[in-house]
């Protein structure tokens, strides 16, 4: 009897199978439901767009209404005066379980709040049951979501999924001209036997390849290896016991360089507190100490003293106390020549991860050609490769997919050099996107350079989804906004480093973990007093705006050349066209985990699962489970661990407290060499980092 029901109507309402729909009694009741209460109705989609709290990943997903929003998908209803509903799960204690629904009132787009505890903000209003329409944009808890038409909303952009900035497998550095690869299997290009998720390592050996057999190896050659590495050195493991496997010699050389592109120099400072030490598992002297003593020898007696009262009375009666970027590089190049870590690293671009017969894993790489391979033999493996990819924006990567111009659009982690050389010589304006610590670092750029050029005129435009007044809740503690800055000394709250958010996210369920990332994310930036100065005084002088709204398209300016960018501004009736010479994309997002053939190609091979975040399922040893073989084990840290049970993961004490569990577990293996850092022991190893001696 419902043969001649439209398939694209039943698939608009809720994607229902059809042929399940005409054998099952239940399905049969629902359908005529949603047909008695669909024929005589359009069928309205909209789309809702934010970024997840934790991750800063964008969704987009094309909606049918009704729509209900919740934090918890059971408690939200399938159906609504008949109509399937669409449920949408927002991951935040300050969502509350069913929060609100849009659903059509007569002929208008309403949300209504569905007696939520921290209700529905509408364009900056409170509203218990508001009309709402392409270009508004709705607060729920911490989620910022704005609503546009199907037809309105980037109908040219590049799909999320493929906005990204690759890593250039031979420079290591960001590259925007390298395209996603095609979708074959990825191990297709390896020697045949590593096709295999089983290997012989006799096999191994007959190929004729260059092959090393070591104890532990680490993968990704980066700041989390190097932290691990240094630690097995501490540890008692010889050098010839360990490789590392990464793409340059220097275990910062990605680090540095990302940190150069986003200006942060080597007289700036980092994001990372004073005893957050990659040299220096002890923590002491921490950064601000060293830098004290330094000062107060030079006769600079205010500025060491200084230092040593930020550390002691931050946050809340001094600014918090970070180190000098090239303070750090510095200190890592001593530790680095102290471990002998030349000894260890291999340049070398990791293709696979396979297991071996007997209880090990295979590791294969290219070293300077693209068919010149090798493989590495080990016991234990620890994989630390960083950011898979950097996400773009998607309207940004479209106008870079139609233009093929890369020097008036930018990320913010890209070189980008050109840009301030142009506006030192000639002026201009610059769109900003973004507004956590690496628009913070440009923005500072950018008046310096206008302080230090006021025969140009240098004008910045940040342009931002929607204003941003509250900042993230969590109990009773809330962070500061101003400006639209959200305001944190650190990614993440310090409790979660070792404090009581640490204990509350190990005793968590995932689900629950989910929901506390969220609430403690989030996009954010120190709460620098120069910086909130630069933002004031370049409002009232004119040369700084600000505007709202969801970007429609990036054009090229036919007229003075730049970019028009045309934005559906939030609450306002029609679009606004931003002229700009450069747009820089700050919002400095890490892509997802499939961005990364090797980590693709690991979890194709042998099922690893994902978290709800998207990343690595690790425990709290950080093993993958899945990879155990008999004796051996692989572990993993840094960015890619994302979302189990410790927050701050790409952190410098997030790597360390990855490498102590690590090597914990190992010393729980007898695992060769290792000695377990005992008082005596810890003692006499920190003595050796004072006078600088090699840990053996």
């Amino acid at each position: 009897m419902y043969d001649d029901l439209d398939p694209q109507l039943l698939r608009a309402v809720g994607d229902l199978n059809l042929n399940e729909a005409r054998s099952s009694k239940k399905s049969l009741i629902l359908l005529r439901s949603i047909v008695k209460h669909s024929v005589n109705r359009s069928i309205v989609q909209i789309r809702l767009m934010w970024e997840d709290p934790a991750t800063g990943e964008r969704k987009e997903p094309l909606l049918t209404v009704p729509i209900a929003l919740g934090r918890e998908f059971a408690r939200l209803p399938d159906l609504l005066d008949g109509q399937r509903v669409c449920r949408i799960v927002l991951n935040s204690l300050d969502v509350s379980r069913y929060h609100a629904s849009i659903e059509m009132a007569g002929d208008r787009l309403t949300i209504f709040d569905r007696g939520s505890s921290n209700g529905v903000i509408v364009n900056g209003t409170k509203q218990a049951q508001s009309s709402i329409e392409p270009g508004d944009v709705i607060k729920i808890g911490n989620y910022q979501i704005a609503i546009a038409l199907p037809d309105n909303s980037q109908p040219v952009a590049t799909p999320a999924s493929q906005s990204q900035i690759r890593f250039n497998s031979v420079t290591n550095r960001p590259d925007p001209r390298i395209t996603p690869p095609p979708v074959v299997q990825l191990n297709s290009c390896l020697p045949t036997i590593f096709r295999q998720t089983h290997i012989e390592p006799q096999a191994i050996h007959a190929t004729g390849l260059p092959v090393e057999e070591v104890e532990y190896a680490t993968v990704g050659g980066g700041l989390g290896s190097f932290i691990w590495v240094d630690l097995l050195r501490i540890s008692g493991v010889s050098t010839d016991r360990i490789r590392a496997l990464g793409m340059e010699q220097q275990p910062y050389g990605r680090y540095h360089q990302l940190c150069l592109n986003a200006q942060i120099v080597p007289y700036e400072r980092l994001r990372s507190p004073a005893d957050a030490c990659p040299d220096n598992i002890w923590g002491f002297p921490n950064y601000a100490t060293v830098e004290a003593v330094r000062d107060i020898a030079k006769g600079k007696l205010k500025s060491g003293l200084g230092h040593l009262w930020q550390v002691f009375a931050e946050p809340t009666l001094a600014d918090t106390y970070t180190p000098k970027a090239g303070d750090v590089i510095a200190a890592i190049d001593r530790e680095a020549a102290r471990i002998s870590w030349k000894k260890m690293i291999r340049t070398a671009s990791v293709q696979a991860i396979r297991k071996t017969t007997d209880g090990r894993y295979a590791i294969v790489y290219t070293c300077q050609q693209p068919t010149d391979y090798a493989c590495t033999i080990a016991r234990y493996v620890h994989i630390a490769t960083g950011y898979p990819a950097l996400q773009f924006l998607p309207d940004l990567q479209a106008y870079r997919d139609r233009t093929q111009d890369f020097k008036t659009v930018v990320n913010a982690y890209e070189p980008h050099e050109h840009i301030y050389e142009s506006l030192a010589m000639y002026g201009g304006t610059v769109l900003l996107r973004g507004t956590g610590i690496v628009a913070a670092r440009i923005l500072q750029k950018l008046y310096t350079l206008r302080r230090n050029n006021d025969r140009v005129e240098i004008r910045v435009i940040q342009l931002l989804r929607s204003p941003k007044t509250d900042g993230n809740k969590y109990g009773l503690a809330e962070r500061k906004v101003e400006h639209n800055y959200e305001f944190q000394p650190f990614n993440w709250p310090k409790s979660a480093w070792g404090g009581q958010y640490k204990t509350i996210l190990e005793h968590a369920t995932p689900e629950q973990r989910q929901h506390l990332l969220a609430d403690w994310g989030g996009v954010t930036t120190m709460n620098r007093p120069d910086w909130r100065k630069i933002i004031t005084g370049g409002i009232h002088k004119g040369w700084y705006q600000i505007f709202y709204g969801e970007v429609q398209q990036v054009v090229p300016n036919p007229n003075r050349g730049g970019t028009i960018t045309t934005v559906c501004e939030s609450g306002v009736k029609g679009d606004i066209h931003l002229e700009s010479d450069f747009i820089i994309d700050a919002t400095a997002v890490d892509a997802p985990i499939t961005a990364s053939p090797l980590l693709q190609d690991l979890i194709q091979q042998y099922n690893l699962p994902i978290n709800q975040l998207g990343r690595l399922t690790v425990t709290e040893d950080f093993e993958l489970p899945e990879m155990a073989n008999q004796v051996g084990k692989v572990y993993a840290s840094g960015a890619i661990t994302l979302g189990n049970y410790y927050a701050p993961v790409d952190s410098f004490l997030g790597l360390q407290y990855a490498a102590f569990n690590i090597v914990q577990d190992l010393l729980a293996r007898n695992a060769i060499e290792l000695k377990p850092l005992v008082l005596s022991r810890s003692l006499l190893q920190w003595w050796h980092w004072i006078i600088n001696r090699s840990p053996n």
